[in-house]
Protein backbone atom coordinates (compact mmCIF):
# COMPACT_ATOMS: atom_id res chain seq x y z
CA UNK A 1 0.00 0.00 0.00
CA UNK A 2 1.15 3.96 -1.03
CA UNK A 3 1.55 6.32 2.17
CA UNK A 4 -0.67 9.00 2.03
CA UNK A 5 2.39 10.97 2.12
CA UNK A 6 3.49 9.16 -1.62
CA UNK A 7 -0.02 9.09 -3.37
CA UNK A 8 0.18 13.30 -2.90
CA UNK A 9 3.40 13.39 -4.07
CA UNK A 10 2.63 11.12 -7.32
CA UNK A 11 -0.73 12.88 -7.89
CA UNK A 12 1.01 16.24 -7.54
CA UNK A 13 4.38 15.12 -9.45
CA UNK A 14 1.36 13.81 -12.64
CA UNK A 15 -0.51 17.21 -12.70
CA UNK A 16 2.74 19.18 -12.80
CA UNK A 17 3.87 16.74 -15.74
CA UNK A 18 0.88 17.05 -17.30
CA UNK A 19 0.86 20.69 -17.24
CA UNK A 20 4.70 20.88 -18.53
CA UNK A 21 3.65 18.77 -21.25
CA UNK A 22 0.71 21.14 -22.27
CA UNK A 23 3.00 24.12 -23.06
CA UNK A 24 4.35 22.90 -26.50
CA UNK A 25 0.35 23.08 -27.59
CA UNK A 26 -0.11 26.62 -25.48
CA UNK A 27 2.76 27.85 -27.36
CA UNK A 28 1.36 26.59 -31.02
CA UNK A 29 -1.66 28.16 -30.04
CA UNK A 30 -0.01 31.78 -29.01
CA UNK A 31 2.27 31.37 -31.98
CA UNK A 32 -1.17 31.20 -34.01
CA UNK A 33 -2.96 33.74 -32.37
CA UNK A 34 0.20 35.95 -33.38
CA UNK A 35 0.01 35.58 -36.54
CA UNK A 36 -3.69 36.12 -37.15
CA UNK A 37 -3.05 39.16 -35.67
CA UNK A 38 -0.22 40.26 -37.82
CA UNK A 39 -2.32 39.48 -40.87
CA UNK A 40 -5.41 41.75 -39.52
CA UNK A 41 -2.82 44.34 -38.71
CA UNK A 42 -3.69 44.39 -35.16
CA UNK A 43 -0.37 45.14 -32.94
CA UNK A 44 1.15 42.70 -31.19
CA UNK A 45 2.08 42.44 -27.37
CA UNK A 46 6.12 42.29 -27.90
CA UNK A 47 8.54 41.35 -24.59
CA UNK A 48 9.51 43.84 -22.72
CA UNK A 49 12.87 43.57 -20.65
CA UNK A 50 11.55 46.01 -17.76
CA UNK A 51 12.27 44.07 -13.91
CA UNK A 52 15.93 42.84 -12.64
CA UNK A 53 16.18 40.79 -9.24
CA UNK A 54 19.46 41.59 -7.35
CA UNK A 55 20.54 38.70 -4.96
CA UNK A 56 22.92 39.55 -2.44
CA UNK A 57 23.85 35.81 -1.07
CA UNK A 58 23.39 35.10 2.52
CA UNK A 59 23.37 37.99 5.45
CA UNK A 60 22.57 37.94 8.93
CA UNK A 61 22.68 34.86 10.94
CA UNK A 62 24.12 33.60 7.57
CA UNK A 63 27.51 34.75 7.02
CA UNK A 64 28.32 32.74 4.10
CA UNK A 65 32.44 31.46 3.23
CA UNK A 66 35.33 33.22 5.42
CA UNK A 67 38.09 34.81 4.10
CA UNK A 68 41.25 35.83 6.52
CA UNK A 69 39.44 39.12 7.40
CA UNK A 70 36.14 39.49 5.47
CA UNK A 71 33.29 37.74 4.72
CA UNK A 72 30.57 36.65 2.09
CA UNK A 73 27.56 38.30 2.90
CA UNK A 74 29.41 41.62 3.47
CA UNK A 75 31.02 41.33 -0.02
CA UNK A 76 27.99 40.59 -1.84
CA UNK A 77 26.04 43.37 0.05
CA UNK A 78 28.05 45.94 -0.93
CA UNK A 79 28.28 44.53 -4.89
CA UNK A 80 24.54 44.29 -4.91
CA UNK A 81 23.81 47.87 -4.25
CA UNK A 82 26.31 48.89 -6.17
CA UNK A 83 24.75 47.04 -9.07
CA UNK A 84 21.69 48.58 -8.33
CA UNK A 85 22.70 52.23 -8.70
CA UNK A 86 24.46 51.60 -11.86
CA UNK A 87 21.69 49.90 -13.52
CA UNK A 88 19.69 52.94 -12.46
CA UNK A 89 21.71 55.46 -13.48
CA UNK A 90 22.46 53.21 -16.70
CA UNK A 91 18.98 51.82 -18.03
CA UNK A 92 16.21 53.47 -18.42
CA UNK A 93 12.57 51.39 -17.85
CA UNK A 94 14.00 48.48 -15.79
CA UNK A 95 12.90 48.45 -12.05
CA UNK A 96 15.61 47.11 -9.54
CA UNK A 97 14.31 44.84 -6.98
CA UNK A 98 16.79 43.85 -4.49
CA UNK A 99 15.93 40.97 -2.25
CA UNK A 100 17.76 42.42 0.84
CA UNK A 101 19.57 45.63 1.45
CA UNK A 102 20.60 45.37 4.91
CA UNK A 103 22.53 42.48 6.24
CA UNK A 104 19.65 39.87 7.31
CA UNK A 105 18.80 36.78 6.50
CA UNK A 106 16.32 35.80 4.07
CA UNK A 107 15.29 32.72 3.29
CA UNK A 108 16.13 30.95 -0.26
CA UNK A 109 12.57 30.15 -0.98
CA UNK A 110 11.67 33.83 0.25
CA UNK A 111 14.34 35.44 -2.55
CA UNK A 112 12.66 33.26 -5.40
CA UNK A 113 9.41 34.06 -3.99
CA UNK A 114 10.40 37.97 -4.47
CA UNK A 115 11.17 37.77 -7.67
CA UNK A 116 8.52 35.68 -8.70
CA UNK A 117 6.00 38.16 -7.58
CA UNK A 118 7.69 41.28 -9.29
CA UNK A 119 7.22 38.84 -12.76
CA UNK A 120 11.13 39.92 -12.90
CA UNK A 121 12.97 39.54 -16.39
CA UNK A 122 15.75 38.09 -14.96
CA UNK A 123 17.53 36.80 -11.57
CA UNK A 124 21.19 37.46 -10.33
CA UNK A 125 22.60 36.22 -7.37
CA UNK A 126 25.70 37.48 -5.99
CA UNK A 127 28.12 35.53 -4.13
CA UNK A 128 31.89 34.50 -3.33
CA UNK A 129 33.21 31.27 -3.60
CA UNK A 130 35.73 28.96 -1.49
CA UNK A 131 37.48 26.14 -0.99
CA UNK A 132 37.79 23.09 1.64
CA UNK A 133 41.81 24.85 2.46
CA UNK A 134 42.33 27.48 4.83
CA UNK A 135 43.64 29.43 2.42
CA UNK A 136 43.05 28.65 -1.31
CA UNK A 137 44.87 27.98 -4.67
CA UNK A 138 42.05 28.86 -6.79
CA UNK A 139 41.15 32.01 -7.99
CA UNK A 140 38.77 33.63 -10.34
CA UNK A 141 35.09 33.75 -11.15
CA UNK A 142 32.35 30.64 -11.68
CA UNK A 143 29.00 31.36 -12.96
CA UNK A 144 25.92 29.02 -12.41
CA UNK A 145 23.06 28.52 -13.92
CA UNK A 146 20.73 25.83 -13.12
CA UNK A 147 20.57 22.52 -14.92
CA UNK A 148 20.39 18.93 -14.66
CA UNK A 149 23.97 17.65 -13.43
CA UNK A 150 26.33 14.79 -13.29
CA UNK A 151 26.85 12.95 -9.41
CA UNK A 152 30.61 14.60 -9.51
CA UNK A 153 29.95 18.30 -10.24
CA UNK A 154 27.68 18.86 -7.16
CA UNK A 155 30.08 20.10 -4.99
CA UNK A 156 29.24 24.17 -5.25
CA UNK A 157 25.35 23.78 -5.18
CA UNK A 158 25.63 21.44 -1.98
CA UNK A 159 27.27 25.03 -0.37
CA UNK A 160 25.29 26.99 -1.73
CA UNK A 161 22.19 24.73 -0.96
CA UNK A 162 23.54 24.34 2.52
CA UNK A 163 22.08 27.79 3.95
CA UNK A 164 18.40 26.28 3.85
CA UNK A 165 19.70 24.27 7.33
CA UNK A 166 19.55 27.55 9.00
CA UNK A 167 15.65 27.58 8.21
CA UNK A 168 12.72 26.02 10.50
CA UNK A 169 10.84 23.35 8.66
CA UNK A 170 13.39 23.36 5.21
CA UNK A 171 12.03 19.83 4.55
CA UNK A 172 8.53 21.33 3.99
CA UNK A 173 9.27 24.49 2.10
CA UNK A 174 11.88 22.71 -0.11
CA UNK A 175 10.16 19.66 -1.07
CA UNK A 176 12.05 17.13 1.08
CA UNK A 177 15.09 18.58 -0.16
CA UNK A 178 17.68 15.88 1.79
CA UNK A 179 15.01 13.52 2.03
CA UNK A 180 13.70 11.27 -0.14
CA UNK A 181 11.03 13.53 -2.42
CA UNK A 182 13.38 13.37 -5.43
CA UNK A 183 10.61 12.86 -7.46
CA UNK A 184 8.96 16.45 -6.75
CA UNK A 185 12.51 18.19 -7.69
CA UNK A 186 12.56 16.59 -10.97
CA UNK A 187 9.00 18.18 -11.73
CA UNK A 188 10.72 21.42 -10.40
CA UNK A 189 13.34 21.08 -12.10
CA UNK A 190 11.63 20.16 -15.95
CA UNK A 191 10.04 23.52 -15.46
CA UNK A 192 12.73 25.57 -14.86
CA UNK A 193 14.41 23.92 -17.81
CA UNK A 194 11.98 26.19 -19.95
CA UNK A 195 14.66 29.23 -19.19
CA UNK A 196 18.08 27.36 -19.39
CA UNK A 197 18.59 28.57 -23.42
CA UNK A 198 18.15 32.05 -21.89
CA UNK A 199 20.40 31.93 -18.31
CA UNK A 200 23.10 29.93 -20.46
CA UNK A 201 22.84 33.15 -23.05
CA UNK A 202 23.12 35.62 -20.25
CA UNK A 203 25.93 33.68 -18.23
CA UNK A 204 27.95 33.78 -21.36
CA UNK A 205 27.40 37.29 -22.01
CA UNK A 206 28.60 37.86 -18.56
CA UNK A 207 31.69 35.51 -18.66
CA UNK A 208 33.12 37.16 -21.84
CA UNK A 209 32.97 40.71 -20.08
CA UNK A 210 34.65 39.48 -17.04
CA UNK A 211 37.58 38.01 -18.68
CA UNK A 212 37.89 40.43 -21.98
CA UNK A 213 37.41 43.47 -20.36
CA UNK A 214 38.17 42.89 -16.68
CA UNK A 215 40.99 39.94 -17.45
CA UNK A 216 39.83 38.21 -14.73
CA UNK A 217 40.29 34.40 -14.66
CA UNK A 218 37.06 32.16 -15.18
CA UNK A 219 35.86 28.56 -14.50
CA UNK A 220 33.53 29.06 -17.35
CA UNK A 221 29.43 28.92 -16.93
CA UNK A 222 28.37 25.51 -15.30
CA UNK A 223 25.03 23.94 -14.50
CA UNK A 224 24.33 23.25 -11.54
CA UNK A 225 21.37 22.29 -8.79
CA UNK A 226 21.09 25.85 -7.12
CA UNK A 227 17.78 25.75 -5.33
CA UNK A 228 17.57 29.47 -5.49
CA UNK A 229 17.69 29.38 -9.25
CA UNK A 230 15.54 25.76 -9.30
CA UNK A 231 12.33 27.81 -7.58
CA UNK A 232 12.62 31.30 -9.43
CA UNK A 233 10.41 30.98 -12.35
CA UNK A 234 12.95 33.05 -14.91
CA UNK A 235 16.19 33.23 -16.38
CA UNK A 236 18.85 33.50 -13.50
CA UNK A 237 22.45 33.16 -12.63
CA UNK A 238 24.34 32.34 -9.47
CA UNK A 239 27.84 34.49 -9.95
CA UNK A 240 30.47 33.55 -7.87
CA UNK A 241 32.83 36.86 -7.70
CA UNK A 242 35.83 35.15 -6.76
CA UNK A 243 37.28 32.72 -3.87
CA UNK A 244 37.33 35.01 -0.62
CA UNK A 245 39.95 32.61 0.75
CA UNK A 246 42.78 33.58 -2.00
CA UNK A 247 44.14 36.23 -0.47
CA UNK A 248 44.60 38.11 -3.90
CA UNK A 249 40.90 37.14 -4.83
CA UNK A 250 39.86 38.71 -0.96
CA UNK A 251 41.50 41.78 -1.12
CA UNK A 252 40.04 42.16 -4.68
CA UNK A 253 36.68 41.69 -3.63
CA UNK A 254 36.84 44.08 -1.06
CA UNK A 255 38.22 46.33 -2.97
CA UNK A 256 36.29 49.75 -4.60
CA UNK A 257 38.02 49.32 -8.12
CA UNK A 258 37.49 45.11 -7.92
CA UNK A 259 33.80 45.85 -6.96
CA UNK A 260 33.37 48.44 -9.73
CA UNK A 261 34.65 46.43 -12.05
CA UNK A 262 32.57 43.39 -11.18
CA UNK A 263 29.76 45.95 -11.45
CA UNK A 264 30.53 47.30 -14.64
CA UNK A 265 30.67 43.73 -16.24
CA UNK A 266 27.55 42.94 -15.14
CA UNK A 267 25.77 46.26 -16.53
CA UNK A 268 27.81 45.58 -20.13
CA UNK A 269 26.24 41.92 -20.12
CA UNK A 270 22.57 42.82 -19.04
CA UNK A 271 22.83 45.83 -21.95
CA UNK A 272 23.94 43.33 -24.27
CA UNK A 273 21.07 40.59 -22.88
CA UNK A 274 18.25 43.48 -22.92
CA UNK A 275 19.31 44.12 -27.03
CA UNK A 276 19.01 40.66 -27.94
CA UNK A 277 15.11 41.01 -26.86
CA UNK A 278 14.91 44.58 -29.04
Amino acid sequence: MLSRHLKVTLYSSVFFMLMLAALPAVSQTKRKARAEAAKEGAPEHSFKFKTIVIDPGHGGKDPGAHGAYSNEKTIALSIGKKLKVAINNAISGVNVIMTRSTDKFIELHRRANIANENNANLFISIHCNSSPERVSPNRGVLLLVYGFHRKGEQLEALRENASIFIEKDYKKKYNGYGDDAALNAIVLAAFQQRYRKQSVQFGNLLNHQLKVNNGRKSLGVREQGVLVLQQSSMPGMLLETGFINNPTDEKYLNSEKGQNDIVQSILVAIKKYKESFE
